[in-house]
């Protein structure tokens, strides 16, 4: 049996994924990895059934002294308590009000001390600054754009969920301006065709001049987000991730200048680890036991 290994878990809308980590060398338990498809629109039971089997299946694989797991999850959550207060989302609607740290508590045979929560847009900032692209830095600020928009910053050790996603922007919120479905509505207005994601986007940016207005126009955005992001926590790197930072060449140098124009010269790198980002941050929150 080994010691030192945590189970890091990252909780998405249709699937889970999770690694055991070894807290000595930070890295996965060889051949530990899986990732398993959940109905998040399922029953509670249905949900929580798929969770407990992925987590008694890696258990039974790989035995370990003590079995520890740190939970990346969407919000909103008390997280310290382990309630699910996520309800209007569209996902795990059936967890409401539901104290779900007690219940893997009682389905697995461990105490709630065992179980560790943070936000997954937290957990994934963690896990950058810990293991990634933003090593060696002491304040951190990240965000995820993808099916929606993550946001995190990191203070000397302390991370914290910033949830700008939902925050007012414009004429709505920011999550309505920096996700996929942005680009494939915008991309709908303009030309009545419709695109299936970014990617698709992406492949036609060098022939499609509409696809190139709708990157300005994104950036055009972005920097307004960005800015009072940057000024309200000064941080010395910007860590992005999530799909859309995957098409960062097409966006990038127009962002950097853009920003520069407002006096904000923060270096902005790409995220390195992927999905595993949000896997290695839950687990490390056994390193501080922070809950934020």
């Amino acid at each position: 049996m080994k010691d030192a290994i945590v189970l890091g878990i990252d909780i998405g809308g249709s699937h889970l994924t999770a690694a055991l980590v070894d807290e000595a060398t930070r890295k996965f338990v060889p051949d530990s990895y899986l990732r398993v498809r959940v109905n998040s629109k399922g029953t509670a039971e249905e949900i929580l059934d798929i969770w407990t089997k992925a987590i008694d299946d890696t258990f039974q694989a790989h035995p370990v002294k003590s079995k520890r797991i740190g939970i990346a999850m969407p919000g909103p959550f008390d997280y310290a308590n382990g309630i699910s207060l996520i309800r209007g989302l569209d996902k795990y609607e059936a967890l409401y009000k539901l104290n779900v740290k007690e219940i893997l508590s009682k389905r697995l045979s461990i105490p709630e001390t065992s179980i560790l929560m943070m936000n997954d847009a937290a957990c994934f900032l963690r896990g950058e600054v810990y293991y990634g692209a933003a090593r060696g830095y002491q304040d951190v600020i990240g965000i995820t754009l993808g099916t929606g928009t993550g946001s995190a910053m990191h203070h000397h050790g302390i991370t914290h969920d910033a949830n700008l996603g939902p925050a007012p922007f414009m004429d709505s919120i920011a999550d309505e301006y920096f996700s996929t479905r942005w680009f494939v509505k915008r991309y709908s207005e303009l030309t009545g065709n419709t695109v299936k994601d970014v990617k698709t986007l992406a492949d036609l940016h060098g022939s499609d001049e509409q696809v190139k207005n709708i990157f300005k126009e994104f950036v055009k955005n972005l920097v307004v987000f960005l800015e009072g992001f940057v000024r309200a926590e000064k941080p010395q790197v910007i860590v992005m991730g999530g799909n859309i930072a995957q098409c960062s060449s097409l966006f990038m140098e127009d962002l950097t200048a853009q920003l520069a124009g407002r006096n904000i010269t923060v270096p902005i790198v790409r995220a390195e680890l992927g999905e595993e980002a949000a896997i290695l941050g839950a687990a490390s929150l056994f390193e501080s036991k922070t809950i934020l």
